[in-house]
Order: structure tokens, then sequence, then C-alpha cells
């Protein structure tokens, strides 16, 4: 901070009771500069002051709390499935029938294209068509720190079906390329039998190949696989 010096007049002055009047009017206008600088040197003290506390510290805005990417709610190993899949997005790919059990009637004279359709950091749309119906949609979901697989069947109208959103959440099975979908308890509730479903999903790890698998109590039930080296 600068230094202001102050002058004063002499504390030891003491003028007589007689003065001359040019004395006296040297007096008066001496006491009348030392006032002047007085006023002075207290209006500069204080706008010293000022400058300083308004160049002190500002007071810094509160951190905003730290959030969470999606990208981050996933396993390592289910992360990185998904990871994988998400490379697909944008795609779309012509599938076919491996097998399919007695259980449901066969697709294999329809047409099977996926469409790997939005991908964000914690979703993944694929609609999968089967001919002319579009009513399916495979849903891979980060929820509750576990990927999860939902069947999202709609009608043409887009309402929803009586047996729609089935599926489950992966278990601690799988790997970056392969993930295994148990059936949650609402699928056992809205499919008879349903409990015992097993989805897998696999990704070759070449990325040839995107494999859908169903088995129910330990029993084939279908598998469809799409070809990732060409796509549509």
């Amino acid at each position: 901070m600068a230094k202001v010096i102050e002058k004063f007049p002499n504390q030891n002055y003491k003028p007589v009771k007689t003065i001359t009047f040019a004395y006296q009017k040297n007096y008066l206008v001496k006491n009348q500069k030392n006032g002047f600088m007085k006023k002075n040197a207290f209006v500069i003290i204080t706008m010293i002051m000022l400058i300083f506390t308004s160049c002190g510290p500002r007071q810094q805005p509160a951190e905003e709390p730290a959030v969470t990417p999606a990208t981050e709610i996933l396993s390592t190993t289910q992360q990185a499935f998904f990871d994988n899949l998400s490379q697909l997005c944008g795609q779309s790919f012509a599938g076919k029938e491996i097998y399919r059990s007695h259980h449901a009637p066969g697709w294999a004279e329809h047409e099977m294209v996926m469409h790997v359709d939005v991908c964000e950091s914690d979703r993944i749309l694929i609609p999968f068509r089967v001919g002319e119906d579009t009513s399916r949609t495979w849903m891979f979901l980060a929820e509750d720190g576990l990927l999860r697989l939902r069947h999202d069947h709609r009608y043409p109208d887009g309402t929803p079906e009586e047996e729609s959103l089935y599926g489950g959440f992966a278990d601690d099975t799988g790997t970056a390329f392969e993930q295994h979908f148990p059936a949650d308890a609402y699928t056992a509730e809205i499919i008879d039998g349903g409990g015992g479903n097993v989805w897998t999903i696999r990704i070759a790890e070449d990325f040839t190949t995107f494999t859908y698998r169903l088995e129910r109590d330990g029993e084939k039930r279908m598998r469809v696989d799409f070809d990732l080296t060409n796509p549509l």
C-alpha cells in the first residue's frame, strides 16, 4: 500500500495574545492550508482503501456437482459389450434363421433385417423387421448399474402389444462380445413359461456376425444370425 505522508502544524506553536494584523493573516492562511491538506489526505487514504478493497480476492462461484457420465454406470465387461455394439450404429444388416424350435412358426421364408437405429450413452435401440412385420425393437439399456435387454412390441398404430418390454438384466458371465440375459420377474408374469428364458447376444470378435439366440429351461428355441460384413 502506498505510504501517505501528512503534514500537520507544529504542535508546540502557541500564538501570543497580541499579534499584528499581518502575522494574524499569515497564521490564518497557514491554518487554512493545513486544514485543506488534512482533508485531502483523508480523501486520498479513503480512496486507496476502497481501491485495495475492490482489488481483493473475489468470491469464486460454487462449483457445480460432478455429473457421472452414463458410460460409467455399467460394469467394465458390460460397458465393453455396449461399446462394441454401438460401433454398428447407423447401419442395417440382413439376417437368416439358423434354427427354430417346434414351439413357434419359423421365419426362414421371411426377409429379416436389423437396423441399429439409436445409439446414446445409456441406450441402443435396434428395430428388427421380419418380412413386413416391423413390430419388434430390441432395447439395450443401462439401468441400475446393469445392462438390460427388453423387447418392445407395438401395433402398427404405435400402441404397445400385450406382451411387450419383456427381457432381463445381463448376468455376470458375459464378455465384451457376448452377454446373457436371464428373464426377469416381469417376463415371467406376462409370458407363460417365460421365466425360464435366457437370451444370448453375441458379436463375433472379428465383427463378421451378430447373433440373437433364445433358450428356455436349457432348450434351444431360436437363433438368428446377421451378416455384419455387408451392411445394407
